[in-house]
């Protein structure tokens, strides 16, 4: 059974802002150019490298809300072989992930030779990249080769954490009619444990229950919006979050509970699949992983470049961070169309989707 499905539009309008302000992010918080640069716009570059790094929260909300629409479109696992599915998950993951760092690798042994900096990454070790192939780089304490590779790893770690409670729920509940109601129990129960004690305490953040909130918002606002009774689970969803903020305010715990109204709104007025139609914005989404895989070697390389053969005015260096972030939509569109895309053809022709255990 086929269950491959058209884009959702409005989905991809928000990873492609996500994604510049990620990009963004690390263009200010990264490298020299941003700290010429700084006295043209302290405002603007303190904002971006302090707290633009937050709209990593919308692309988890994203990841539940597909991870939902995927494996268990009405609340019940849809796959009779979920660790296939896991499988299938890693490789279109990791594929063009891998392909990243090696390229990250390349560009930071040049970085290395064009400029001196914190930001430029050591020369790997074979444990550490052996880590980063199994997506245990932060659990085993080595530093990322790439800015952005430990959100690969959590969102590896998300979706079987989610797959592994559907599937729990199915053999509690015995494939009956109170399998989606234990499946939302088992769900809820993490997601309040994530919210009001993992995300409070930074020491868990290189696991996935500290995300867990925020990747259960998204599932829970696919679930909540398929029924007549939507406005109801949605405030309820709300006020428990926004009970959390009181008890202990988490700016990024407001932005994905925006991420997930947002979502649920586009999707109950019926938008969610066709708005908006700007094939400049849509083309940002579809590369959006692209991008984010990819633009940390690119502005390493750019910084380098400005570094050794430029000099330190602010307007050059603002200069620089423009050709940085137009070099890295550049090579994502590249990366997007000669690896991405191939791969995820070849994971998919090699592991089709498994069978489903009943009828959606």
């Amino acid at each position: 059974m086929s269950t491959v499905q058209p884009r959702l539009a409005f989905i991809d309008l928000l990873k492609a802002v996500a994604c510049q302000l990620i990009v963004l992010h690390h263009l200010a918080f990264y490298g020299p150019m941003s700290d010429h640069a700084y006295p043209l716009a302290p405002a603007l570059m303190s904002w971006l490298s302090q707290h633009a790094r937050m709209a990593v929260q919308v692309f988890l909300v994203i990841g539940g809300f597909l991870a939902a629409r995927s494996l268990a479109p009405e609340g019940r696992i849809a796959t009779i072989r979920p660790f296939s599915m896991v499988i299938k998950r890693y490789l279109k993951l990791a594929i063009p992930y891998l392909a990243a760092v090696l390229i990250g690798m390349c560009g930071a042994a040049l970085a290395r030779l064009l400029m001196t900096h914190d930001s430029v990454p050591a020369a790997p070790t074979w444990p550490q990249l052996i880590a980063h192939v199994l997506f245990l780089q932060s659990i085993l304490g080595y530093d990322g080769l790439s800015a952005g590779v430990w959100y690969v790893a959590i969102d590896f770690q998300l979706f079987t954490l989610l797959l592994g409670l559907l599937w729990l729920a199915e053999r509690i509940g015995g494939g009956g009619v109170r399998t989606t109601r234990i499946a939302c129990t088992l769900i809820v129960a993490l997601a309040l444990m994530s919210l009001y004690h993992f995300n409070r305490d930074g020491d868990w953040d290189m696991w996935g229950v500290y995300f867990f909130a925020a990747y259960a918002l998204g599932a829970l606002t696919h679930w909540a919006t398929n029924g007549r009774q939507a406005v109801g689970w949605l405030l309820t969803m709300a006020l428990v979050v926004v009970l959390a903020l009181l008890l202990d305010y988490r700016p990024r715990i407001a932005i994905a509970l925006l991420a997930a109204l947002a979502l649920a709104l586009a999707r109950r007025c019926g938008i969610l699949d066709r708005w908006p139609d700007w094939r400049g914005v849509l083309y940002l989404g579809r590369i959006s992983y692209a991008v984010f895989l990819i633009h940390f070697p690119v502005c390493l390389l750019v910084n380098g470049l400005f570094t050794r053969f430029a000099s330190t005015d602010p307007w050059i260096n603002s200069a620089g961070l423009a050709v940085a972030w137009i070099g890295s939509l550049v090579g994502g569109a590249l990366f997007y169309r000669y690896i991405e895309n191939p791969a995820q053809r070849v994971s998919t022709r090699y592991l089709p989707t498994p069978g489903v255990s009943r009828q959606a």
